[in-house]
């Protein structure tokens, strides 16, 4: 093979005076450095806050009593300088004992004793009586009139004999004087299962009653 030659010049050697340059100039920095730390501002110490409790003021003492009015010495009295004066009063005469009627007039008397009068009695209030009322509606009134009495259109008047409790119901049906079995019969049935009373009453209290009443069967025109 054939070798070109090369005109390139030989790599010039470092000068040692400028290495000293250079080592010169990092050793101003690195003391510049050094320098300007040294010079920085210091944070001052701060002092530790010292916390003191103060006691609340007291309360001014309470004002001295002001003394008592002297009294003047013509009024300094004791009770031994000036004794009581008690005036009597004049009482008046107590009124005779007014001793009543003389004995003789009390009653007759039986040898040595008197035999008084007698006293009268209390007087006692008036009971009220009152009778029972009728409070029976009106449509429960009318008793069912018998079928056989209706064909033959025959009417009958009845006077009834009824006894009430005290609750008002009637318990009992009879007849007063004469009268028609039929009719009796019907009116008694309907007056013990539908009518009723108010019952009587004596004072506050209901009573018994008995009632008599008269009941007409008669037909419609």
């Amino acid at each position: 093979m054939l070798a070109y030659a090369t005109d390139r010049p030989a790599a010039r050697k470092g000068s040692p005076r400028a290495l000293l340059l250079v080592i010169a100039g990092h050793a101003v920095l690195i003391a510049l450095v050094l320098t300007a730390r040294g010079e920085m501002p210091r944070i001052a110490k701060l002092d530790p806050t010292e916390v003191v409790f103060i006691d609340p003021p007291k309360p001014p003492p309470p004002p001295p009593p002001a003394p008592a009015p002297d009294r003047p010495q013509n009024d300094l009295r004791s009770t031994i300088d000036t004794p009581l004066l008690i005036v009597p009063t004049p009482q008046p005469r107590p009124a005779p004992l007014d001793d009543g009627p003389p004995l003789a007039d009390l009653g007759p008397a039986v040898g040595n004793a008197v035999v008084p009068l007698p006293l009268p009695e209390p007087l006692r209030a008036a009971i009220v009586r009152r009778a029972p009322r009728f409070v029976t509606p009106s449509a429960d009134i009318r008793p069912h009139y018998p079928e056989a009495k209706r064909r033959i259109e025959e009417e009958t008047s009845l006077r009834l004999a009824l006894r009430i409790d005290e609750r008002g119901r009637v318990v009992a049906v009879d007849a007063v004087g004469a009268a028609d079995p039929v009719f009796l019969d019907a009116a008694r049935r309907h007056i013990l299962r539908r009518w009723r009373y108010q019952p009587a009453t004596e004072g506050d209290r209901a009573v018994p009653a008995r009632l008599v009443v008269t009941l007409r069967f008669e037909l419609d025109d």
